[in-house]
């Protein structure tokens, strides 16, 4: 089943993503490898796709995962939670209707 990882940063959360990406990264594309990402990415604070300093509110990831316990354990697992980057993560089962 596909599940929606929705995370919301900490304030000024920029230079703890910078440091962690590469092994956030390095986690979302074992999911691209074993073809269960369908999308994944940041929340830019402002309205553009590079919003500079100003960093980033949150992260989206929906992928599939065996349970919600499953899905639980892998975005508690996460580098940036590790890093503080996130204030909050909420893991939801996602049921896709379109495309």
């Amino acid at each position: 089943m596909l599940y929606a990882i929705i995370c919301e940063d900490v304030d000024n959360s920029l230079p703890l993503r910078q440091r962690a990406r590469p092994a956030h990264l390095a986690r979302i594309q074992q999911l691209v490898d074993e073809g269960r990402l369908l999308v994944a990415g940041p929340h830019p604070a402002l309205d553009t796709g590079d919003p500079g300093e100003a960093g980033f509110t949150g992260s989206l990831i929906i992928a599939e995962f065996d349970s919600l316990e499953a899905a639980t354990a892998w975005a508690d697992s996460d580098p940036y939670v590790d890093a503080g980057v996130f204030r909050r993560v909420v893991v939801k089962p996602y049921k896709r209707v379109l495309p």
